[in-house]
């Protein structure tokens, strides 16, 4: 779960995934939609990749790159879960530490 809060915790590679919702991308579509080098991009779809948020395929001599959403809802329902929220309430009249 680390790893996908810490690829998460790039607003480019955020930017990534939101734009990646809509279908697959190539790399170099990818990086055309920043202001940044390629070797800068390569660096953000790795972290991606070891996340596993993203799936990456060789089309020819590009890569085209699909979100993986399941992985994304996991790491955020285990997160949620973690905390207890959605658990059932407590019994009225008994309260929970803070």
């Amino acid at each position: 779960m680390s790893q996908v809060f810490r690829a998460l915790s790039d607003p480019t590679r955020r930017r990534v995934l939101q734009l990646l919702r809509k279908g697959p991308m190539s790399a170099g579509e990818l990086s055309d939609q920043f202001d940044v080098s390629k070797p800068t991009m390569s660096a953000h779809f790795a972290v991606l990749k070891e996340a596993d948020l993203v799936h990456a395929e060789k089309a020819g001599k590009s890569v085209l790159y699909h979100l993986k959403l399941s992985v994304l809802e996991e790491a955020l329902l285990g997160f949620v879960d973690s905390f207890g929220i959605g658990a059932e309430a407590p019994e009225p009249g008994r309260e929970t530490a803070r």
